[in-house]
């Protein structure tokens, strides 16, 4: 950070700490009755946060091109017909998915509103049964057929709430969808008709992606509290309190599921846990910021975990780490920073940083197989954007740009191939069921290619 940066870092966190926070000291759901005066605090701290947010940028984002020195081996790729969570599955670890290209544009639905336009969330669409979920900021919830038919809508908020900014977090269960937002509802919906089965109210807002699990859903409050519910009725079965940041970031927070039935969290504070899924007992835990910088862990965010074999992979805006399951023992960590999801295909590890930067580490070493800048592909005045995510399918890379560019590039080598223009902003990152890619920009419009 220079100077500039720093004096209005400080001069924000004054103002930002003599305000209330939303921890339990604040009283803030005990003291007001009022629902109004509970919804304009909401609004207020949404924007203290959105401004402190912004002053942060990371100091030297990775910026290195390598050409690959050896072959790589892709797996065959593997068709889906479904994408029910955030991840596409408990252990976020996405697939090398077959797709039928992008030519043709079979969808171009504009579906909810866009009324908060200077607040980027990143939830994307949901696919069921050729049918897509989504939501928009203005807390709409939708069912969308493949032609881009709406068959329902649902909005469960009050009109005390209109005024606020919705992130919500999405899961689908046999046909249920479950939901908990940035305000503090967690809610269940009949897929069939959007019915509003429960709701129940955790006052603190949820902050984190959703996992449902055997009768069970995960999620994690504003202030780092790990919470297990149950799916009948939203009745709490356990909690954890962990250590709260004192910057509320608007990113979401990452949880997985191992296949030996442990929840994996790594919270705003950069505490990585394993803990029993059932039983809510700590195995262990770990702090991942001991080799970053005073003012990053401040700003920690990072992209969602993922969990392959006995490795816990994920970047944050720094590094990316490889940890063991089993023990919480560092594997290895790479100054290459992101916020998107990495993708692990045989032994390579593919982190494409915010900045362009397609990068396939060797998963068990963390070395450095190939690093290509993908946003070269666009015309220079075009490059000065972010990668909102990416997918694999086909032995190609699919990555989405903030300023609404698809960009297509070798999974092999990673040289960027052509780009398509989608003309909205997006900062959601993509998905693929039955040879499609679907996005959902920031203007709430749904797009789908093959």
């Amino acid at each position: 950070m220079n100077n500039k940066l720093i004096n209005i870092f400080l001069f924000l966190l004054f103002i930002f700490l003599q305000g209330c926070s939303f921890d339990k000291a604040t009283g803030l759901w005990d003291g007001y009755k009022d629902e109004e005066k509970k919804a304009r605090e909401i609004q207020r701290k949404q924007k203290e946060s959105i401004e402190i947010i912004k002053v942060y940028e990371a100091d030297k984002p990775y910026a290195k091109e390598i050409s690959a020195d050896k072959g790589i081996i892709l797996s065959t790729p593997k068709k889906t017909s479904k994408w029910l969570m955030s991840g596409n599955n408990l252990q976020n670890s996405l697939d090398h998915y077959i797709i039928n290209g992008i030519s043709n544009n079979f969808i171009k639905k504009k579906v909810g509103k866009n009324k908060f336009s200077l607040i980027k969330s990143k939830t994307s669409p949901l696919y069921i049964n050729n049918n897509l979920v989504i939501s928009d900021n203005n807390g709409s919830i939708f069912l969308v057929g493949i032609n881009g038919k709406i068959l329902w809508k649902q909005n469960i908020y009050k009109k005390v709430y209109k005024n606020l900014y919705k992130t919500i977090s999405l899961s689908i269960d046999g046909n249920i969808i479950y939901a908990a937002d940035n305000i503090g509802f967690v809610y269940s919906i009949d897929i069939n008709n959007g019915s509003l089965l429960w709701i129940k109210n955790y006052n603190v807002p949820i902050k984190s992606e959703i996992k449902v699990y055997k009768g069970k859903i995960f999620i994690i409050n504003q202030d780092n509290r790990i919470f297990c519910i149950n799916t009948k009725d939203g009745s709490k079965i356990w909690d954890i309190r962990s250590v709260s940041s004192f910057i509320k970031s608007q990113s979401l927070l990452s949880l997985a599921i191992s296949k030996d039935d442990s929840l994996i969290v790594l919270n705003s504070y950069g505490d990585l846990m394993k803990i029993q899924a059932d039983k809510g007992k700590v195995f262990w835990s770990t702090n991942t910021t001991s080799t970053m910088f005073a003012h990053d862990t401040d700003f920690f965010q990072s992209s969602s975990i993922l969990i392959n074999k006995n490795n816990i992979i994920f970047s944050t805006l720094t590094s990316t780490f490889s940890y063991n399951l089993e023990n919480g023992y560092l594997n290895w960590e790479i100054p290459i920073g992101s916020s998107n999801l990495p993708i692990i295909d045989n032994d390579n590890v593919f982190v494409l940083t915010d900045n362009g930067y397609l990068v396939n580490l060797q998963k068990n070493s963390g070395e450095i197989i190939f690093s290509k800048n993908i946003l070269k592909v666009l015309k220079e005045k075009k490059r000065s954007t972010k990668i909102q995510g990416f997918v694999l399918a086909s032995n190609k890379i699919y990555a989405v740009s903030l300023n609404g560019f698809i960009i297509v590039s070798s999974a092999i080598t990673g040289k960027p191939e052509y780009f398509k223009k989608i003309g909205d902003p997006v900062s959601a990152p993509p998905i693929i069921s039955d040879g499609s890619l679907f996005v959902l920009t920031s203007n709430s419009k749904l797009l789908g290619f093959n």
